[in-house]
């Protein structure tokens, strides 16, 4: 999170609205993945045991440092053209993904038939339009973009990492926040300006949000939706915008806050704390 003009800045509520939207889309999206019993296996590649747990978060942190530093490297150079490949190539690739499975599931649950040309084909279609959109001039075409995007892609990993490699990875991510704002790429990226990086963060009045922010947010919701059911899907919602909430209290004092850790952490603690009720 980070904030443009930090002394007119106050936290308020409505400054949890595109949060909430981006977890209303996963949620939406998880339903659709429950309603067709959909099974695509677990995408991390050591086994579910604590140490596989473990090397499987490094592992999924490192290849988000190293994106973070690769758009840091582009971004002092100024190697513009870079960052808006990076950024382009990864949007595509991503938005591809996820829309033939979210087209997949939906004609499962309607009991059509269509032909994986035909998807691959639409599914090409929506991402280049969602590229195209992510660096158009059209702001509000933009943001809702990173709403989606950021939803659709945490509900995803929510569904294809399995729970104590969730965890994990989530725990992981949170310290890694907390080191990448204050002392590595993401505070430094975010001091050049997001505005001019499109597609990584949505911006809501005076403060940036990160995709990455949004996805993780997502993935906790969702995974606690699949995995553990109504309860703790609404409890770990309550422990992410109440966290959010409370970074958004302390971005009042501060120019950056990494978005991750409290919502992150209490999030996780709620959706534990709805097991024993």
């Amino acid at each position: 999170m980070s904030d443009e003009t930090e002394p007119l800045f106050k936290a308020s509520p409505i400054y949890l609205v595109p949060i909430a939207i981006s977890i209303l889309v996963g949620i939406l999206c998880s339903l659709l993945f429950i309603a067709a019993n959909i099974d695509i296996g677990y995408i991390t590649i050591m086994p579910e045991s604590l140490s596989g747990s473990a090397w499987n978060a490094a592992y999924f942190v490192i290849l988000i440092a190293a994106g973070a530093y690769s758009m840091y490297f582009l971004l002092k150079r100024k190697i513009h053209f870079g960052i808006r490949l990076l950024i382009g190539v990864a949007i595509s690739i991503v938005t591809f993904m996820l829309s033939l499975l979210y087209l997949e599931s939906t004609f499962t649950i309607m009991g059509f038939e269509v032909g994986l040309w035909l998807l691959l084909v639409v599914s090409a279609v929506i991402a280049a339009i969602v590229t195209y959109l992510i660096f158009s001039s059209i702001k509000v075409a933009r943001e809702i973009v990173v709403l989606l995007v950021g939803g659709s892609l945490g509900a995803f990993l929510g569904l294809t990492i399995p729970p104590l490699s969730a965890i994990f990875i989530l725990l992981l991510l949170a310290v890694y926040d907390i080191i990448a704002v204050y002392y590595g790429p993401v505070g430094e990226i975010a001091s050049h300006g997001l505005e001019n990086l499109p597609g990584i963060s949505f911006s809501f009045k005076e403060v940036h949000i990160g995709l990455g922010d949004l996805t993780f947010y997502s993935m906790l919701i969702s995974h606690a939706l699949i995995y553990f059911g109504e309860k703790a899907c609404i409890f770990s919602v309550v422990g992410v915008l109440l966290g959010s909430f409370l970074a958004f209290k302390l971005l009042e004092k501060r120019g950056m806050f990494p978005g991750l850790p409290i919502p992150i952490v209490l999030g996780l603690v709620l959706m534990y704390f709805s097991s024993l009720i």
